[in-house]
């Protein structure tokens, strides 16, 4: 494989980790060949300086008064012509809602496919890739058959951000941009009601599900996350009967966790859950119903009333810490 260009995503000056995934799975796409990043918006610059030990040999840092939102049509002009300009045989991005927004309106605009949620690739005619479908219920082993400029992006947690221990070459890039490309853009972000940790970098979620039985039932959950430093989670069910905001669910197509412990108390294990849940560490389910598919995915399991065995162990983490 020749260059690969990777598009890094960041926040208050560092990459994020999907990103640095990306960069490492680039890293290992290329076999030896030259790895390329681009970074965009505010804080680029900060966010550039690490990226040299993930492996991008050249850093490139695109600046524009324009992209102090993200605009995902200018990111992906950008990406394009940047593409050109160092003759990228494939373009990698991080597989969240932003990286493969972009990825798919570079695919688009040079009417080559993209594949999505990718978890290996090796180079070749034709490329040979294995990817998430179908929510995490299954891998997909696929062909892309020759193609001027390969797209992919990788599907966030399916691989270990590894240092390389290199140093980038950082260069600055004054993108071309139209009116066009900016009509659409962020004009406002709303930051989660809750406060408190994310559940994107939380080392501990306890998740609440339909068994919880009300929006008061949280209280035992929000009690035990708080004394373990954690954010609250919740299932798909949940958010439809309205006890908890859409941002607290965990589920493949919105908040994926990559925890150290994952306590789930009255989730049944559905599909699109667990694939949301599956970078946890370690998973402790909590369930009155000892066949609840979530059992038989759990490391730890306690089969009983989440509403009797939480309290218990919020009061044994006070007891020990002598609260």
């Amino acid at each position: 494989m020749g260059r690969v260009l990777v598009l890094v995503t960041h926040a208050d000056g560092a990459a994020d980790d999907v990103s640095l995934q990306a960069l490492t799975f680039a890293r290992r796409f290329a076999a030896g060949g030259a790895v390329d990043a681009v970074v965009l918006g505010p804080g680029a610059a900060g966010a550039a300086g690490g990226l040299g030990a993930y492996g991008a040999g050249t850093v490139h840092v695109a600046d524009h008064p324009d992209l102090a939102s993200f605009a995902p049509d200018a990111w992906a002009r950008i990406v394009v012509d940047l593409a050109e300009a160092v003759d990228a045989e494939a373009v990698v991005g991080p597989g969240t809602e932003a990286g493969n927004e972009v990825l798919a309106r570079v695919a688009a605009r040079i009417d080559e496919p993209l594949a999505a949620n990718c978890t290996t690739a090796t180079a070749g005619g034709p490329i040979t890739l294995t990817r998430i479908r179908w929510g995490g219920s299954l891998l997909e082993e696929a062909r892309l058959f020759p193609v001027r400029r390969a797209l992919l992006t990788v599907a966030p947690h399916a691989v270990a951000a590894e240092p390389s221990g290199g140093v980038a070459d950082v260069r600055s890039f004054a993108p071309t941009l139209d009116d066009a490309d900016l009509a659409v853009r962020v004009k406002e972000r709303i930051g989660a009601v809750t406060g408190g940790v994310s559940l994107a970098d939380a080392k501990v979620v306890v998740t609440g599900g339909r068994g919880v039985g009300s929006a008061e039932g949280f209280a035992p959950i929000e009690d035990v996350a708080s004394l373990l430093g954690g954010a609250v989670g919740c299932s798909r069910a949940v958010t439809i009967a309205g006890w908890r905001a859409h941002t607290d669910q965990v589920f493949f197509f919105s908040t994926k966790i990559a925890t150290e412990i994952y306590i789930c108390c009255g989730v049944s294990g559905a599909t699109q859950h667990m694939a949301g849940c599956k970078g946890a560490k370690k998973i402790l389910a909590i369930n009155k119903d000892a066949e609840a598919p979530i059992m038989t995915r759990a490391d730890y399991a306690v089969i009983g009333d989440l509403h009797e065995i939480l309290p218990a162990i919020a009061a044994e983490i006070r007891r020990v810490r002598g609260a």
